[in-house]
């Protein structure tokens, strides 16, 4: 039996990533420090959102590197019941999407897409 755990991305400024996704509803659940041969490498940083825990892992790697963003990545969704409500919460905190929100087929759920401030799309699902 298997079952998901969590998605993981690696961060560059863990403050900014921190009030990003606490705007768009997780809260953070812990952080974890990885040592190797006694120098602090990376920090990975838990969110939880609604009652499934620890389901985001933000990477922060401490040696300054940075990161291009992987043409693979898709996006993340998170499904809200609001969507207007939350673009509203969004936009006082300066988080704006990226275009307004539409929907893929007649009928179908409104949806739109923000970003973080690493750049990684976050699709937002009106449930």
């Amino acid at each position: 039996m298997s079952r998901f755990l969590h998605t993981m991305v690696r961060i560059t400024d863990p403050e900014a990533s921190r009030r990003f996704y606490e705007a768009l509803g997780f809260s953070f659940t812990r952080d974890l420090d990885i040592v190797r041969n006694g120098e602090l490498e990376a920090t990975n940083y838990f969110y939880s959102l609604g009652g499934a825990e620890n389901v985001l892992e933000l990477t922060y790697n401490h040696d300054g590197r940075t990161y291009d963003l992987g043409t693979a990545y898709g996006h993340i969704a998170i499904g809200v019941d609001d969507l207007d409500g939350t673009l509203a919460q969004l936009a006082e905190q300066g988080i704006e999407p990226e275009r307004p929100p539409y929907s893929v087929r007649e009928g179908g759920s409104r949806l739109c897409f923000v970003r973080d401030p690493n750049d990684y799309r976050i699709e937002l699902i009106e449930l």
